[in-house]
């Protein structure tokens, strides 16, 4: 099974990062973003299995992106991404329907084929 991936980040040089992460790993990048909006209008127009998305963005922060998607149902899984990994409280991260955080500095490392298939608890 192809597993579609949305890559957001304002950041392109961490975007080009990612989705050659991502790819090396056996996923599929269907589209990028760079703010919250585009994220809406790609996650809506790919319907993706998931999400990998920086939590500082430009005009919506991560959580909120993840907070319209899980009000509209049907959402994709959503892994969160930042430099910063002491902004946000677990609860935070539940209310907005994100299943896991990885730091940037650990996304090499990270089991990305595994983050984006494990079932939903």
């Amino acid at each position: 099974m192809c597993i579609n991936i949305v890559v957001v980040d304002d950041d392109p040089g961490f975007r080009r990062i990612a989705t050659t992460l991502l790819t090396a790993r056996g996923l599929r990048v269907v589209a990028e973003s760079w703010d919250g909006a585009s994220a809406l209008d790609a996650v809506r127009a790919h319907r993706p299995h998931g999400v990998l998305m920086d939590l500082h963005l430009p005009d919506l922060d991560g959580l909120s992106v993840a907070r319209r998607l899980t009000e509209e149902g049907d959402a994709p899984r959503i892994v969160l991404t930042s430099t910063d990994r002491s902004l946000w409280a677990r609860e935070e991260l539940d209310r907005a329907g994100i299943e896991c955080f990885v730091a940037k500095d650990k996304l090499f490392d990270a089991d990305l084929r595994g983050l984006f298939t494990a079932p939903t608890p």
